[in-house]
């Protein structure tokens, strides 16, 4: 029962309708019956929104496209993660002190590393924006060697120096794309159309991973499952981010698996 004394957290986004937090966190705040409630918001002005979140008392925001980066300029404090990556995807409000900190590196890493050791794994990572930075973040950590592959080569460029990558190159350089073990799509391309962002001859053996979780089989997931190779589904970055929110948020453990049940039911 929703009351006066019930902790309200959200999603804010643009777009956020095919947003599945609102299902798995609160399958979770019921499993460990906690008097808390998720919601979703579709926000144009996230830096006016987060001023009246900081007032209301807000107990937790999730921050998702398009506003990870620009909202850090309204946060009092950023966790390490969030400082060097440079995008905040959760924020936690504390007597309305708010608090960032970026778990995207962390959902990465889980996803891919149930599937293979990441350490010394040379990986095609496609896209230069938020996401891109958080999976780079973390495949740093892991000692894997990323080649970072987008539309606009001076972003790719740019992105490459701030973080001391040495190789870049182009969404249609099949043949470069190829020389890798693994293949990551950060970009948005697949999400509102049936549209892969490399061409089918790019993809032959590798693990690939499109964050992308809605739909759930994007056209470069069929296109690497046609190849029979092994796929990691974007569902999981979700998962293995959100346990990590709900912990910073409730400082609790993760019901895991009642979230990942909630989000193969809402996703299928």
């Amino acid at each position: 029962m929703i009351s006066a004394k019930t902790k309200v957290c959200c999603i804010i986004g643009n777009p956020v309708d095919h947003s599945l937090s609102p299902q798995m966190h609160n399958a979770a705040f019921k499993a460990l019956s906690l008097d808390y409630v998720f919601l979703a918001f579709k926000v144009e002005n996230a830096l006016k929104a987060l001023s009246g979140f900081r007032s209301v008392g807000m107990e937790g925001i999730v921050v998702t496209v398009p506003h990870k980066q620009a909202i850090i300029k309204s946060l009092d404090s950023l966790d390490e993660a969030a400082r060097k990556i440079g995008a905040v995807n959760a924020i936690k409000n504390s007597h309305g002190i708010l608090k960032g900190t970026n778990t995207d590196w962390i959902g990465a890493v889980k996803s891919l590393e149930e599937k293979t050791i990441l350490t010394g794994k040379k990986v095609a990572l496609l896209g230069a924006g938020g996401a891109a930075r958080a999976i780079i973040y973390g495949l740093k950590k892991k000692q894997a060697e990323i080649t970072l592959f987008n539309r606009t080569p001076e972003k790719a460029e740019s992105l490459a120096k701030e973080f001391g990558l040495a190789r870049t190159g182009s969404l249609d350089d099949i043949n470069k794309i190829r020389q890798n073990e693994i293949i990551i799509n950060s970009t948005s391309v697949g999400m509102e159309e049936d549209k892969s962002p490399i061409p089918a001859g790019a993809v032959t053996n590798q693990l690939v991973f499109d964050i992308i979780y809605t739909p759930h089989k994007t056209r470069l997931i069929r296109i690497a499952l046609e190849k029979k190779c092994p796929v990691v589904y974007g569902y999981k970055m979700v998962l293995f981010g959100g346990t990590e929110i709900f912990k910073f948020f409730t400082g609790l453990q993760a019901p895991q698996k009642i979230m990942e049940k909630a989000l193969l039911k809402n996703l299928h």
